[in-house]
Formats: C-alpha cells, structure tokens, sequence
C-alpha cells in the first residue's frame, strides 16, 4: 500500500470567535500522492492560503487532523511545529533574507552545513549557480524565485507548498518558470500544492486541481476531468468560465432565452436544470431591434469577446467577424447548431438544435 505525502481529513479552522465567524476552512479532505502536483483553485478569500498554513504548522486545525507521510502532524489537541515537519515553502513575496547572498539564503536551513552538493546541484538546476554571490536586491524577480524554490528544497524537503509563486512576475518569465516547475519537482522527488487565482495556469501544470469556494472543496480532478465534468456550477463558471444560462423543461424541448434545444434523454422531472455552454457556441446577428444588447467587448488578438444581456442573463459569446459590434448596439443571439452543451445536475449532454 503506497504511502501518500499528505492526509488531510475531515479538516476545519476559524478566525476569531467560533460562535459567530464562519469557518474559514469547512470539512476539507483532501489526498496527495508521492511526486504529486496539486493545484490549489479559487476565489480570494476562499481559504486557499489559509490552508497551506495549516499543512506547514502556522496554523491549528479547529477539528480533523493532518498526516505527512502517514504521521499525524495536527489536529484540534496538539501541532507539531513548522521547523520539524520538512515542508518547504514559498511565498509570494519570495520571503528571501536580504541581508544575506544567495549562497546563505538556500543555505539556511541546512544544519551543521550538510546537504551543501545539493544544494549546489539546485542551483545548477534552477540556472542560478552564477549568483550565489549576489544579494536578494540584485537578482531579478524571476531569479529570486528560483533562488525560494532551490531553499525550500534544500534541506530534501519531500512536500512544498507554493502560494502564487508566479504572480509578480511578468509574463514572459511566468510561463518560463511554471512550466518548468513539473521537471524540477519530479528531479527532486517532491510534491507539491500551488495556490493560484489562474485557472488556465492551474489547469496547465497540474496533476489534479482542487477548487475551492468559502472554505469548502467543490472539486478535486485531473485537468480533463475537470473540464469535462464539472461537479458544481461554481466550477463551470469560475474554472472553464462558461456561461451558465437558466432553462426550463417541457415536454419535448428546452427553453432557454436563446431558443428551444433538443430534450436529451435522461432528464428527469421535478428537477432545476443549468445549461454549461462555451463562449464560441454562441452565434450573434446584428439586429437594430435586437433582443439582446452589447454590454462590452475586448481583444484577445485572435478574436472579441462580447458581453451581451440577454433577458435577465449576461452572456459571454466570441465575435471573429468585422465590423465589431459597438458597445450598447442591439443583437440577436443564438446556439450554433451541432455544437454542445452539458445540463447539471446529471452532466447531461446536448446537441444545441431542434
């Protein structure tokens, strides 16, 4: 039986007085395998980072437990300290000393100067062996992040936790590093949990992605099942940022604001069903006396996206043609026959024609 990196169960904590706040972690279960990388999803204040503090010791679990490699490390009567649970972490804003070289800084925690041939094959792993003589302020953004990455996995640091490692970089260097990070994880032998507010980021490099919202885990998925399967509205919509349009059942058809669509088998009735549909599922007419209206647009080199009200709805739809629409011009939109969308709950497909 393989031994997994990390055993959270059944895991809650709370800011302030339990009487009256809400939990800022909820019920949360969650498994990581060795060499694993797991991508941490949601909204701001949804406990993402709250969590990563818990698994490193900064915090106290108000009830469940944490296990690293199948030792109980937390739960609600005692915590083992963060210096002797050997997870590595990297912060946001790197955290680096500044009043010490690279050299000392991916030294650190390495005691009676052990480890030092690692330490110097992470450098060289991360590109960064030429600056071991440089202070924090002389380095780049990027390069400081290799640097808080190489410390972190000094000292064989079998777990690291990454709070949005990326997300001060500009974009050229981002991408460089996240795809990376996969290959330096797996040479190292470690897992991994990245927090991220980016879907496509999360979606890209990681093994499984959990979304999070208020504490709660909606959902825990290969990148594929995720997009082809989502458990929850909330993660149709801030994951694959599809539009999520009411409907209503009768007897042989949906309704939807965009017109009627085929009843797919497997319906069953007494239940409210959501229809998940692409941005480019999703055809606009320019109509004077439309019954939709441009609400904005933006480029995205290749294409517009439109914002458009439909009833009571906002819909997202992608506009390849020109002239585009302006904003607050009249339209008429409607699904593109042959293409589909997915009814939850059930994760029904269907064909978007009569």
């Amino acid at each position: 039986m393989s031994i997994s990196s990390l055993e959270i169960n059944d895991l809650s904590h709370y800011y302030g007085d339990i009487s009256t706040a809400k939990p800022t972690i909820n019920s949360f279960t969650l498994s990581l395998e060795k060499g694993e990388l797991v991508g941490l999803l949601g909204p701001s204040g949804c406990g993402k980072t709250t969590l990563l503090r818990l698994i490193a010791g900064f915090e106290k679990p108000f009830s469940g437990n944490i296990k690293l490699n199948n030792f109980l490390v937390a739960n609600s009567e005692f915590s083992i300290p963060p210096e002797r649970r050997g997870v590595g972490m990297v912060f946001q804003d790197y955290a680096l000393f500044p009043h010490l070289d690279a050299w000392e800084n991916i030294c650190f925690g390495l005691r009676n100067k052990q480890n030092h041939d690692r330490a110097h094959w992470l450098l060289e792993l991360l590109d960064i062996s030429d600056f071991i003589h440089r202070y924090p302020h002389e380095l780049s953004g990027g390069q400081q992040q290799r640097l808080a990455l190489a410390r972190a996995l000094a000292p064989g640091t079998s777990l690291v936790l990454l709070d949005e490692p990326f997300s001060n970089l500009d974009v050229e260097v981002r991408l460089k590093l996240r795809s990376e990070l996969p290959q330096i994880l797996k040479s190292c032998n470690a897992s991994a949990i990245i927090v991220t507010h980016d879907p496509h980021e999360a979606l890209a490099i990681c093994d499984r992605v959990a979304v999070m919202k208020d504490g709660n885990l909606h959902q825990c998925s290969p990148p594929s099942q995720l997009v082809q399967e989502p458990s929850t509205k909330f993660v149709a919509k801030f994951v694959l940022q599809r539009n999520l349009i009411n409907v209503k059942v009768s007897e042989n058809t949906i309704l939807t604001p965009l017109g009627s669509i085929n009843k797919p088998k497997g319906i069953k009735a007494g239940i409210k069903y959501t229809l998940l549909v692409d941005e480019d599922s999703i055809y606009i007419e320019k109509a004077h006396s439309g019954n939709s209206k441009i609400l904005s647009r933006e480029f995205y080199g290749n294409c517009w996206q439109l914002r458009i009200r439909c009833d009571d709805q906002i819909i997202r739809a992608v506009y390849n043609d020109y002239p585009v629409p302006s904003v607050g011009s009249k339209c008429n939109i409607r699904f593109i026959e042959e293409k589909w969308g997915l009814l939850i709950p059930g994760l029904i497909k269907c064909r978007l024609d009569l």
